[in-house]
C-alpha cells in the first residue's frame, strides 16, 4: 500500500471534549524538557498536527495527544497536546484522556482501586490519581501546576463590542476570563455564534495591548484562550458555575476545560470568593462537569498562586490507524470557512 505515514491512535473524549491519543508511529524528538520537545514539533514537525487535526481526518472541535518518553525522571510518561491553532502547554481534558488511554490499554499498569502516576507536560510535572475498577478508569483527578492571576478587571477596548473587563490568569495556558453577562450574553447554545465571535475578538484585542510573562518561562504567552463564565451559585455539592471556553480558530471546548477551571480557581481565590478545600463544580455548555478544589497556596515569582486539583471522566471511543496515501493532494489537510472561521 502506498502510504507515506501510518499512525496508531486511540480515540477518546473527556466530558465531551475529544482528546485522541497517539500510541504509535511517531518517533521521539530532542529536548531537555517537554517544552523543548513541544517547540521542536511546532517549528520542525508541525505537519503531524496538521495531518491529524485538519480536515479530512480531523475537525475543528478536537485535540490530539502525543505520548513521548518523559524528560523529568519523576514522570511515568510525557505527552504533548496538539490543538487546532497551537500546542497547549497543559490541558485538563487531555490529561484525563491520556491517563485513561495509558491505563486502559496497559501502557502503564493499572492498579485497583487507585492508580497514581506522574505525567511530564510542557507546563511542568502533573501528578494524577485514577480511580479504577474492573479494568476501567472511573475518574481521573490531577494536581495541576500552580495557577495565578496577572490582572483583575483589566479594561480592553474591543472593536465592535466596546470596553470589556477581563481577568488575565495562568491555569496551564494563558487565559482571559470574562463574565458573559458583562457583554450582554449568557452561556447557551442559542448564543453560540455570538459567544465565539466575541471570544475571538476579545482575545485579539488583548494580544495587541497586553502580554503576560510567566515568571518561570517567559515563552508561555500570550493570551491564546478565553473562558466565559456565569457568577457562582451555591449548590448541594458545593459552589457551582457554568462556563464555556472559546478555542481558536473559533469553537467551544465541549468539556468545562481543565486549564480554564484552574484559571477560574485562581481568580475566585484572588477575589475572596473561594477558599482552599472548598468544592467548586465547573459545568460546561454540554452539561458535563469537573469537580475541583484548591489544595493549597504558593508563590510563583511575585504572584500569589493556588494549587488546583481537578477531577473528571474520559471514555475510549475507537482504535484506529490514520494513514496518508502518497498520492493524497492534502498531506496536511485543509480548512474551510463554514467550520473553521477562516477567510482564506
Amino acid at each position: 500500500m502506498p502510504f507515506s505515514r501510518s499512525i496508531s491512535v486511540v480515540g477518546c473524549h473527556a466530558e465531551g471534549e475529544v482528546g485522541d491519543v497517539i500510541t504509535g508511529g511517531v518517533l521521539d524528538v530532542p529536548g531537555k524538557t517537554m517544552f523543548d520537545k513541544m517547540i521542536h514539533f511546532w517549528t520542525q514537525k508541525d505537519s503531524l498536527r496538521n495531518l491529524l487535526l485538519n480536515e479530512p481526518r480531523g475537525r475543528s472541535s478536537m485535540c490530539t495527544n502525543l505520548v513521548l518518553p518523559p524528560c523529568d525522571p519523576r514522570a511515568d510518561a510525557g505527552f504533548l497536546i496538539l490543538e487546532s491553532e497551537e500546542y497547549a502547554p497543559m490541558s485538563g481534558s487531555n490529561t484525563i484522556c491520556t491517563t485513561t488511554v495509558l491505563l486502559e490499554t496497559g501502557m502503564i499498569p493499572m492498579k485497583e482501586p487507585i492508580t497514581q502516576l506522574s505525567l511530564d507536560t510542557a507546563a511542568g510535572l502533573v501528578t494524577v490519581t485514577a480511580e479504577c475498577e474492573a479494568g476501567k478508569c472511573k475518574n481521573v483527578s490531577f494536581d495541576n501546576v500552580p495557577a495565578f492571576v496577572f490582572e483583575l478587571d483589566y479594561k480592553v477596548d474591543v472593536p465592535g463590542i466596546g470596553t470589556v473587563s477581563v481577568d488575565i490568569a495562568w491555569g496551564g495556558m494563558m487565559f482571559a476570563v470574562v463574565d458573559a453577562g458583562s457583554v450582554g450574553l449568557t452561556i447557551e447554545n442559542r448564543f453560540g455564534p455570538k459567544l465565539v465571535e466575541y471570544g475571538e475578538k476579545i482575545k485579539r484585542a488583548i494580544q495587541k495591548v497586553y502580554t503576560p510573562v510567566h515568571p518561570e518561562n517567559p515563552r508561555l504567552g500570550p493570551v491564546s484562550i478565553l473562558c466565559f463564565t456565569h457568577p457562582l451559585e451555591e449548590g448541594p455539592r458545593g459552589k457551582t458555575a457554568k462556563t464555556t471556553t472559546v478555542v481558536s480558530p473559533g469553537r467551544f471546548d465541549r468539556s468545562p476545560c481543565g486549564t480554564a477551571t484552574c484559571a477560574r480557581l485562581a481568580v475566585l481565590h484572588a477575589r475572596g470568593e473561594l477558599k482552599p478545600h472548598e468544592t467548586f463544580i465547573h459545568k460546561s455548555i454540554t452539561g458535563t462537569e469537573f469537580i475541583t478544589h484548591i489544595r493549597g497556596t504558593t508563590k510563583v515569582g511575585k504572584y500569589d498562586a493556588v494549587l488546583p486539583t481537578v477531577k473528571g471522566r474520559a471514555w475510549i471511543t475507537s482504535y484506529k490507524t490514520v494513514v496518508l496515501d502518497s498520492s493524497d493532494p492534502f498531506p496536511e489537510g485543509f480548512r474551510v470557512g463554514d467550520q473553521w472561521h477562516v477567510s482564506e
